[in-house]
């Protein structure tokens, strides 16, 4: 696939274990939480509440579109609760600050986590004020990546030419819509993501990298001595 020569005009970064490192481990609560919900929701004890939340991962997108569409959850409620979690893992990034502050063009958050999760993540980086908009799952009417019509919405939302564009996500899947639609990749790999990708099917992916900070510090360093 051939790479833009141009600089992106704008950035569509991902939040988790993107913009901070899977390290911090976010998830794991999340995951925590979104079992407790289910548990409390249908009266189930705990291995049938795990069972139907992976169940809805896999036939929905999300546990959560699993629980709006079968159960009538409010999603607001839901995404309160299970983002209710412990954020003292994520520490703020100096460099990541740096390099988000010389990095050229508008910059959002793309996330399938909702804006105060977000808010959160970000205000513990240190990088809230160099993020234009977030846009969350609330934004996409709740729909997870990788789904065509929120990359859409996203675009015609924030008067975004694609082209012109670059996406950096961990989940190498959620990239290739965007590629699709001519924008420049960044792929974060973590231990779970590469697991996650289809072998032999990363075509759609420009760059990969194992931690944003060190390939945004880099891409700016090729970019001054070009």
């Amino acid at each position: 696939m051939t790479v833009p020569k141009h600089d992106p005009d704008v950035w569509l970064i991902d939040l988790d274990n993107t913009l901070y490192p899977a390290r911090c481990n976010l998830f794991a609560q999340i995951d925590v939480r979104i079992g407790a919900y289910i548990c409390d929701w249908l009266k189930v004890g705990p291995e049938e509440a795990r069972r139907v939340q992976k169940q809805y991962w896999r036939e929905h997108g999300t546990s959560m579109r699993g629980m709006m569409t079968l159960h009538g959850v409010d999603p607001q409620h839901y995404l309160s609760y299970v983002h209710d979690i412990d954020y003292a893992p994520v520490e703020a990034n100096p460099a990541l600050e740096k390099s988000l502050a010389a990095l050229p063009g508008r910059k959002l958050v793309f996330t399938a986590g909702d804006v105060p999760h977000a808010e959160r993540v970000l205000e513990r980086l240190g990088c809230a004020h160099h993020f234009e908009a977030i846009f969350d799952i609330v934004a996409g009417d709740y729909w997870p990546k990788p789904h065509q019509l929120i990359y859409d919405k996203l675009v015609s939302r924030h008067a975004i030419d694609p082209t012109r564009a670059a996406m950096i996500d961990d989940i190498s899947v959620n990239l290739k819509p965007a590629a699709g639609m001519g924008m420049r990749t960044v792929w974060i790999r973590t231990e779970e993501s590469v697991k996650r990708a289809e072998a032999g099917d990363l075509d759609h992916i420009h760059h990969q990298t194992d931690d944003l900070t060190t390939w945004l510090a880099d891409w700016l360093a090729q970019r001054s001595k070009a």
